[in-house]
């Protein structure tokens, strides 16, 4: 049976049966006895090399470092490396259980992965809450204790669990694997290969809607009761096109070295397409379609390397280049030379920044006010963007001195002069021209006014007066 690979989750069911009782008072030990587990019958780059039978001495030497303390007492931090400088938290993430504490600290200073550590945190905290097991103090235990950095007589204790699980049988003074492993709770997600586990589901850049799908992607005695609508605007007759796109860039992102892309692109409202040479850096499903995020040449600019959005469906070429080849632009191939292209985390930092998928425009202020009622109703306490925020009535002529002058300022001031200190103000950073940004602004109408900037505010009016016209 030792040739099984052990993949069994973390899920509450199974620490709830490896605690032994009280997974709330023991939920170090069980995290531990799960991890003993990977390192006995794991897959062959998880499971520790041991002799048969083993004693705990052995299984010591091949777990921690050389360097580890062979004494009773309570190891100290003396070895960064070694497994038992883990924190708690860094052994349930991923399942990669070979990852070290300094590893473990740069994927919390990652903003993209510390989005999915914050979802994993999240999942986990209302999976304990909903067995009734959340302990009071989980965040020390995940983000301060050292799951590892246990007294000898503790983690020999922890074989001898195992021992009295049935998961190791007693041979002497030392241990022997079993070949029939012992019943235990098996969830959904341990039987298939396919399903969506919680940090697969990273990609989906809201944490509380990553945990619902998480959550809900099960179905309930052969009921599907989770949903997902969105908007998705590509015709039927694309769809061939843009899965032919999807099947290429995965090709070109499984490439040790990713190529640069020569795109033939059909701008909507231009008669004719345009080719542009750039690095692909990542597919992203904004509001409406799937879009490949590129960095390279600008169409009609063909010395200007900088970001671009590229909607799938409108797509009408791709070739995979050379990095060799002499059409690459002088910047992108010094980029390439020097290890500095770009990756999906400096977008998803620039998308942070400023509100708008034009993640390559300049960034602009915004204010805008509500009346209370629908402020009340549907803006207080909702997350429009990380910049959304209210501002105070009084606060805002500093504001409009700052990214206005003359006429435009002399009237903006005149007009936060009549409006009513008792509404509601919001300021933002968005980018500027962004489309999705006014359609969300004009989806507030009419209980939204634009204050800044001065160029929106006249764009909101002379769509204001145009749809007048057909309706009177």
């Amino acid at each position: 049976m030792t040739d099984n690979i052990w993949r069994d989750r973390p899920t509450v069911p199974l620490l709830q049966w490896l605690a032994r009782g009280s997974l709330k008072q023991n939920v170090l030990q069980a995290v531990r006895l799960w991890v003993c587990l990977h390192l006995l019958y794991g897959d062959r780059q998880t499971r520790l090399s041991l002799p048969d039978p083993f004693t705990y001495a052995d299984w010591r030497d091949a777990f921690f470092s050389t360097s580890h303390p062979t004494g009773d007492e309570k190891p100290k931090d003396h070895d960064p490396d070694c497994p038992c400088a883990k924190v708690t938290a860094a052994w349930l993430w991923r399942d990669r259980l070979s990852l070290t504490q300094p590893e473990w600290n740069a994927l919390q200073a990652n903003r993209a992965t510390a989005k999915q550590l914050k979802i994993q945190h999240q999942q986990l905290i209302q999976r304990l809450d909903d067995h009734g097991v959340l302990p009071p103090n989980l965040d020390q235990m995940l983000y301060q204790t050292r799951l590892f950095g246990m007294t000898r007589r503790t983690l020999a204790g922890d074989l001898h669990i195992l021992c009295d699980m049935n998961w190791l049988q007693r041979v002497d003074e030392g241990f022997c694997r079993v070949q029939d492993w012992p019943e235990r709770p098996v969830s959904r997600t341990d039987r298939s290969d396919t399903q969506l586990s919680a940090h697969d589901l990273g990609f989906l850049m809201q944490p509380d809607l990553a945990a619902i799908a998480d959550n809900f992607s099960q179905q309930f005695h052969g009921q599907q009761r989770f949903f997902v609508h969105v908007d998705y605007v590509i015709s039927e007759q694309w769809i061939d096109r843009v899965d032919q796109w999807q099947d290429q860039l995965q090709q070109v992102w499984q490439q040790p070295s990713i190529p640069p892309l020569r795109v033939t692109y059909q701008k909507a409202g231009e008669a004719e397409p345009y080719r542009v040479i750039i690095y692909p850096v990542c597919i992203y499903y904004y509001r409406r379609a799937p879009y490949l995020c590129g960095y390279g040449q600008r169409p009609g600019e063909a010395d200007t390397v900088d970001f671009l959005n590229y909607r799938l469906d409108r797509i009408q070429d791709i070739q995979t280049l050379s990095w060799q080849s002499a059409d690459i632009p002088d910047r992108l191939q010094h980029q390439h030379q020097t290890g500095q292209l770009p990756t999906p985390d400096d977008i998803i930092e620039r998308m942070e920044t400023a509100w708008g998928f034009d993640y390559y425009q300049p960034a602009d202020t915004l204010i805008v006010r509500f009346d209370q009622e629908w402020n009340d109703r549907y803006i207080r306490n909702s997350l429009r963007h990380e910049t959304f925020q209210p501002i105070a009535y009084d606060a805002i002529p500093h504001q409009i001195r700052q990214h206005t002058s003359g006429t435009a300022q002399r009237q903006l001031l005149k007009i936060w002069r009549d409006r009513s200190p008792d509404d509601a103000y919001y300021q933002a950073v968005i980018r500027r021209d962004d489309p999705n940004v006014k359609q969300r602004l004009r989806a507030w109408r009419p209980h939204v006014e634009v204050i800044l900037p001065w160029d929106l505010r006249q764009t909101m009016l002379t769509e204001l007066k145009q749809e007048q016209t057909f309706y009177d």
